[in-house]
């Protein structure tokens, strides 16, 4: 079992850490979120703590904290982390971990890992052993909410060439997969900053596709059941069936048997 960081992953993180905010400012969180958590209450979700995993700059839990949840989160990355830590200004505890060896921070409501996490893992055994960390957090009558790229976006996103530019700084994904992406295979793309001193550093973020087969395969052997699975494009809202050539995302929600 891994115990230290992955040293691709975080240093990924790490170097995109700065510019994260920018890179992402188009994500409506609140939208997104929004739609999560009532698709949790549709599924019989109680209660207010939440344990946010891979929680990258806190985007994805101070809205909960602006609706009274208690939050525990954590991030891979120190740099992330710290900048999650700073924006609760003491309203949430934000610690590092690895999603692959992620330790009994409590019992909560819910537990989720959003936003990409759970495709840096490396290979199925990471994710049986990641999901097993998060079902362990789990309260007895708590949900787990995770999501994964569909093939959809390593055939376009992963495939394609991007640049933002915000305050002096020029921000370039580029991709470096093909709309022929296969199935459980793994993607790349070099994720590149340049200053406006003109001083450039560059980092590659690489990914795994997870079909579903392998998600509800590493479900069972963590001791979770399916709740409920969707897919969504870029306007957040969850679709039933899941159809990888049309949705980015897949949602997953699940919980220990009952």
């Amino acid at each position: 079992m891994p115990t230290t960081a992955d040293p691709q992953a975080l240093t990924a993180y790490e170097h995109i850490a700065p510019v994260y905010d920018q890179f992402t400012a188009h994500h409506d969180y609140e939208l997104w979120l929004g739609n999560l958590l009532a698709a949790a209450a549709e599924h019989g979700h109680e209660g207010d703590s939440l344990l946010d995993v891979g929680c990258g700059t806190g985007a994805s839990f101070l809205p909960m904290l602006d609706r009274g949840w208690r939050v525990v989160a954590s991030d891979l990355s120190p740099a992330m982390a710290a900048q999650a830590r700073a924006k609760a200004n003491g309203r949430a505890r934000v610690t590092v971990a690895d999603l692959r060896d992620l330790p009994e921070f409590g019992r909560f409501d819910l537990v989720w890992c959003l936003d990409d996490a759970i495709n840096y893992l490396a290979n199925r055994t990471e994710l049986a052993q990641a999901l097993r960390g998060l079902a362990a957090n789990l309260a007895p009558t708590g949900l787990l909410i995770f999501d994964v790229n569909t093939l959809l976006t390593y055939r376009t996103f992963f495939a394609d060439v991007q640049e933002v530019a915000a305050d002096g700084v020029i921000m370039r994904w580029q991709g470096e997969s093909s709309s022929e992406f296969q199935a459980g295979s793994t993607a790349q793309a070099t994720f590149t900053v340049t200053e406006s001193g003109g001083q450039e550093t560059s980092a590659r973020h690489r990914q795994r596709h997870f079909t579903p087969t392998e998600i509800h395969e590493a479900m069972a052997l963590a001791g979770l059941e399916l709740v409920a699975g969707f897919g969504h494009g870029y306007d957040a809202v969850l679709e039933q069936p899941l159809d990888e050539s049309v949705h980015t995302k897949a949602v997953y929600l699940s919980r220990r048997p009952r």
